[in-house]
């Protein structure tokens, strides 16, 4: 198998010994596409490489974990509880600020535990999996079953420009972009022409990409053939579910009911002020890690999207690069670090995911991605330059 041209890659391919990584200019170029060779291994030979504890769960270390992130947002909530009785005013805000940024953060942890049920990884049983789930997800507004059937599309067709279900890149011709032929630098250079426009929307899609998504399916795949017009994820009949999980999709509904139906009442007994303080901005902070953390495992200019000739399940799955976050890995649960040893097992819980990414990269070689640049600054990359991939091509990449 022929290694990938990384002559001018700043993706990390983590080394096979020693841990070192190999690190370049990561601007969009035509010569990296032309010379990618995609991988040609296969998930036996990858899971062959994994020790076979790594896939064992344990609702009992799972529950400690949650046991664990559930206390420390309860303390932190009777803590804010004394923030305006006791404070004055430049304390308040400071106090309210921390509040916010941690709760936000053990609240994304919490959602990334939610996001292990729905993968099976949280517990063997899936009783065990659906109920807590269903709670935890519906406590942070997310319709928890029709969340996991379509998160579970993604992940069985992730790269794919015509079946995966999250960041699908829109192609030239989508965004009315001048044909490849008539435009003279090959790419679509108007979008450099406006950071301030660019800014406003990135600030927009880490506030409200997530809910968009629920609602409207934004920046998933299209059903050109669906007679369905509202696509969404709180509708039974919507293309991306089967008659068989019907229910399951109202079940779900009941949960978002029920959530919304408490923190109304709790509006009414407290404030809706209160809410916004000890409830809202936290949820945005969430949804702000939530969809930073999807992006940037999936949007980067030197990942390779497929159409189907091309795509097969491996390929798909290594199209996902690893990052570290700082002290927010162990509150995230490694969800950034090891993402790419969680799409090719999804199955195995967060726990032993770290030790499995060794040996995995290790069977990958530079096929394993992992990204050093610092958080935010790969997100202002990645969002400013990848804007769209071409009409035609089996393999190809993001451009602006």
């Amino acid at each position: 198998m022929a290694p990938p041209n990384t002559e001018d890659s700043e993706l990390i391919y983590r080394s096979t010994a020693g841990g070192e990584s190999i690190k370049q200019d990561n601007e969009p170029d035509g010569k990296f596409e032309r010379h990618y060779v995609p991988p040609n291994l296969t998930i036996k030979e990858i899971r062959q490489a994994i020790p076979p504890h790594c896939f064992q769960r344990s609702t009992q270390r799972s529950l400690g974990y949650l046991l664990k992130d559930l206390s420390i947002i309860g303390l932190l909530v009777y803590g804010a509880t004394f923030i305006d009785p006791l404070l004055p005013n430049i304390l308040r805000l400071i106090a309210w600020t921390t509040y916010w940024f941690f709760v936000g953060a053990y609240g994304t942890g919490v959602w990334v535990l939610a996001h292990e049920c729905g993968h099976r990884s949280f517990s063997p049983s899936r009783t065990v999996n659906n109920i807590v789930g269903w709670i935890l997800h519906s406590a942070l507004l997310v319709p928890f079953h029709s969340w996991r059937i379509t998160h579970s599309q993604h992940h069985k067709n992730t790269a794919n420009v015509y079946k995966d279900q999250v960041f699908v890149p829109k192609t030239r011709s989508e965004l009315g972009l001048p044909p490849r032929k008539d435009d003279d630098d090959d790419e679509g250079h108007i979008f450099q022409d406006a950071p301030i426009y660019t800014l406003l929307n990135l600030i927009a899609q880490q506030l409200f990409g997530w809910p968009l998504y629920l609602i409207k399916n934004a920046s998933s795949r299209s059903y050109p053939n669906s007679e369905t017009k509202w696509i969404n994820h709180y509708n039974p009949s919507a293309p991306m579910y089967t008659p068989s999980q019907y229910m399951d999709i109202v079940i779900s509904d009941i949960g978002i009911i029920m959530a919304i139906s408490t923190l109304t009442y709790l509006s009414f007994t407290f404030s809706l002020l209160t809410i916004v303080k000890f409830y809202f901005i936290p949820y945005l902070i969430v949804n702000h890690w939530l969809v930073m953390i999807t992006f940037l495992q999936h949007t980067d200019p030197k990942v390779p999207f497929y159409r189907d000739e091309q795509w097969d399940f491996v390929r798909g799955a290594a199209s996902t690069v690893d990052r570290h976050f700082g002290f927010l890995d162990d509150i995230f649960h490694k969800i950034t670090s090891t993402h790419v040893a969680h799409h090719y097992f999804s199955e195995m819980p967060f726990y032993h995911a770290e030790e499995a990414t060794k040996h995995l990269a290790k069977v990958l070689g530079k096929y394993y991605l992992f990204d050093d640049t610092p958080k935010f600054k790969a997100l202002w990359r990645s969002y400013s330059t990848c804007k769209f991939i071409e009409d035609e091509g089996e393999i190809i990449f993001l451009k602006y």
